[in-house]
């Protein structure tokens, strides 16, 4: 509820201070960045609650876009199949990072730092860094779809997948199995929980939520970019961890929040759209992101401090 006062309150003063922050034009370049934020807040989040971390968010989501864009542009795939592949491409990169995560048996931090340069470099040496734009005008149209004559098609998207993560988590054994395996992996492996594949179906989760997200980022710039989420996906990281952390996911696993990751997505956007809108440089918003992400940080220090008070009081 604080984050979602909080976000009320920032959208009255960037509304106060310039009245172009509410017009119907930037309201949907804002629910459509905003729905592409919380998906990419989802793909981290995922992991993060096993207590794991995925560096490779960008590379996975462009990498799997390029195949996408190759489907649909080179071999003539149909929108939806080609969105598919896509999907199921970034769940294969995915996978591999959680099967080397509990083969080698060093934390995905070092897995994942790895691979983020390796998917990259071998998508750029295979595409030649050449974009695919010309995709069919029914993906592109994506992109432009809009309600209201403002909210963007994409945060209604995000939402949806949201809904069904909340689902999986909280309705599904699979899920509960996840949370219980990032809550103390000990304990879990001696409940009967096979560890290792929550760990590995998480990597996979992720993955495909990444490719979802350079999906929504494609339409959003009608062309497959090498480039689309900056050197080797570096500019996903900084609301990758943001969104999830700043809504009450635990960075050592165990507790999850797919409202709050949400929120979070939703108040990264804004606080970097009214800024912006403010004509405060870039580099000045990212260090103000970056400082409220220490923030984050320490709070969830102090959050996993009193979930471990009160464990023992139990």
């Amino acid at each position: 509820m604080g984050l979602a006062l909080l976000i009320v309150v920032l959208v009255a003063i960037f509304a106060t201070v310039n009245p172009g922050f509410a017009s119907p034009f930037n309201l949907f370049s804002l629910t459509r960045v905003m729905g592409i934020d919380m998906v990419i807040g989802f793909s981290m989040m995922v992991v993060l609650v096993t207590g794991g971390l995925n560096l490779a968010v960008g590379s996975i989501g462009v990498a799997a876009v390029m195949v996408g864009g190759w489907a649909m542009q080179v071999q003539g795939v149909p929108v939806l199949p080609a969105m598919a592949m896509a999907v199921a491409f970034g769940a294969f990169l995915g996978w591999i990072n959680g099967q080397l995560t509990v083969r080698i048996g060093v934390h995905s931090f070092i897995v994942t730092l790895a691979t983020m340069s390796i998917f990259f470099g071998a998508m750029i040496v295979l595409t030649k860094a050449e974009s695919f734009n010309a995709l069919p005008g029914a993906f592109v149209d994506l992109g432009r779809l809009r309600y209201w004559g403002f909210v963007s098609g994409m945060l209604p998207a995000a939402l949806i997948v949201g809904v069904g993560l909340w689902l999986f988590f909280n309705r599904t054994s699979l899920g509960r199995e996840i949370l219980a395996a990032g809550a103390n992996l000990e304990a879990a492996r001696l409940s009967g929980i096979r560890v290792e594949r929550t760990i590995v179906v998480a990597h996979a989760m992720s993955g495909g939520l990444a490719a979802l997200a350079g999906l929504m980022l494609a339409a959003r710039n009608g062309a497959a970019l090498p480039s689309m989420a900056g050197h080797i996906g570096m500019s996903w990281l900084l609301p990758a961890f943001l969104a999830p952390v700043l809504g009450g996911t635990l960075l050592t696993g165990g507790v999850i929040s797919v409202v709050g990751t949400a929120l979070g997505a939703a108040m990264v956007t804004i606080i970097t759209n009214g800024l912006l809108q403010l004509q405060v440089g870039e580099f000045w918003v990212q260090m103000f992101l970056g400082l409220i992400l220490l923030a984050a940080v320490l709070l969830d220090r102090l959050r996993g401090v009193m979930a471990e008070r009160r464990r023992q009081v139990r």
